[in-house]
């Protein structure tokens, strides 16, 4: 007992026995002890206890197939519903195969060992163990053509812009075929949740775009703007006493774009700032082999991305994003309220405005103008 103050800054190992009808709240706390399970325990500690408080500015970003694997519909939609999501960085690919649900187009679970060429025979596309008829890619791209081909889109825009605007007629056809919240798209525009492409070529959506430009349409990718509209989206939240968290899905462009918001405002910009205050990433890369793309929080403190105060609260879980994901927005939800949704798209255009005008204020700014 003499030695019992040398463990006073940790808590006894002694879970309790697994139980019938236990919640998945109650089964992370309780069971999730060691190893990469006690990573998530914290990872969902941190969502709910220091990320969400306060109106905290979450923003997730989203690589991997995540969306066509249900998790949009399953998870994200839920957490955007419930006020937990602010703002997102993904990959065009998976904002791509989100149109299908809010088309009502079908996807099965299918088997990574199936033979392709045989699939290829009877256009079936599989993505792992995810299939769906080649018809499913012809009329997602119809339908995008379509979209775009309108007069409001004939001009230059962000991609949170622009994703608001496609998710639009999204949420109209679901309402026209009778579905309600199947996209996530969709959802984020009702919610006014920013949705933004760091590699907006990179996908079906930005082949449709190019392949429209052909034929004279006008739509092109503000890219700039996204950097700078990203980068206000946190110095806004940190300038009116708001904390930053991000929540980091894989890795991959979106990750980067997601922190480097930090050094654009302090490295490019030259505006006073220290970083995101909380930091969360559900990984299976490494960082010696060079996958853990934007590497560790430590290495991101070094970058200012990361403020070096908060790093013992960061939380990197070295695990799959399809099993991490749903034991996290199952446990936020139980545990935390639902919060007012911030529709950020609302006020893009007061954001960036901001943060052009301190940065013209800066002495960064007069040394720009003096070369």
């Amino acid at each position: 007992m003499k030695n019992s103050n040398k463990f006073r800054r940790f808590s006894r190992l002694d879970p309790q026995p697994i139980s019938k009808g236990m919640k998945a709240s109650l089964l992370v706390a309780d069971t999730f002890q060691a190893y990469n399970a006690a990573r998530l325990r914290e990872g969902c500690e941190l969502f709910a206890g220091k990320m969400l408080p306060r109106n905290g500015l979450i923003g997730v970003s989203l690589t991997g197939a995540l969306v066509p694997a249900g998790l949009g519909k399953s998870c994200l939609i839920p957490l955007i519903k419930a006020g937990f999501i602010d703002w997102i960085i993904t990959t065009g690919a998976n904002l791509y195969h989100d149109i299908h649900y809010g088309l009502d187009m079908k996807l099965y679970r299918g088997s990574p060992f199936l033979d392709d060429v045989e699939l290829r025979k009877r256009q079936i596309i599989r993505i792992y163990d995810i299939l769906f008829d080649y018809r499913v890619l012809l009329d997602t791209d119809a339908f995008i053509r379509q979209v775009i081909n309108g007069p409001e889109f004939q001009r230059s825009m962000g991609t949170d812009e622009f994703h608001y605007l496609l998710g639009k007629y999204v949420y109209r056809r679901e309402k026209k075929l009778g579905l309600k919240d199947t996209s996530l798209i969709s959802v984020a525009y009702q919610y006014g949740v920013p949705c933004f492409t760091s590699s907006p070529g990179d996908s079906s959506i930005g082949m449709n775009v190019a392949a429209m430009s052909l034929a004279g349409n006008k739509l092109q990718f503000d890219v700039n703007r996204d950097v700078n509209q990203t980068a206000g989206i946190v110095y806004d939240a940190k300038r009116n006493g708001r904390n930053s968290s991000v929540f980091i899905l894989g890795g991959g462009s979106p990750k980067n774009f997601m922190l480097q918001t930090e050094p654009q405002i302090q490295e490019v910009l030259g505006l006073d700032e220290k970083g995101h205050d909380y930091f969360l990433q559900i990984t299976d890369a490494r960082p010696d082999t060079g996958g853990l793309s934007g590497a560790t929080p430590a290495e991101a403190v070094s970058w200012g991305k990361v403020d070096p105060k908060k790093l013992p609260d960061a939380v990197v879980c070295y695990m799959d994003s399809t099993v991490a994901l749903p034991l996290i927005t199952s446990y936020a939800i139980d545990k935390v309220k639902p919060r007012k949704p911030k529709r950020l798209i609302d006020h893009r255009d007061r954001i960036i405005q901001r943060v052009a005008s301190d940065y013209k204020k800066s002495p960064f700014y007069k040394k720009f103008l003096d070369k």
